[in-house]
């Protein structure tokens, strides 16, 4: 099994779509900043993630997340999460 994700950076809100075939240790690898791209961007949360059979086919969903389609799609997809997750970031 292969997974397409997207982590939120709880530093700057910024998303990273990645994709892996283990979701677990692929996420715990981020957030001990054995990754070079988002080491500097430290924590990070799961917050959406898509189950392949076939590598191929993660890899390729990962390019189609990335492009501008794939970031609408995104933005649809978890409208309320973010609407909420921005909320909260608001100050009273």
């Amino acid at each position: 099994m292969f997974y397409t994700y997207v982590l939120k950076s709880l530093k700057n809100q910024n998303l990273y779509t990645g994709y892996t075939n283990d979701l677990r240790k692929r996420i715990k690898e981020h957030n001990d900043g054995l990754s070079g791209f988002t080491k500097k961007y430290l924590p990070y949360e799961l917050i959406y993630y898509e189950s392949c059979l076939d590598e191929g086919d993660a890899k390729a969903r990962e390019k189609q997340l990335k492009s501008g389609y794939g970031k609408r799609y995104l933005k649809s997809r978890l409208k309320r999460f973010l609407k909420r997750e921005f909320k909260e970031m608001d100050p009273v």
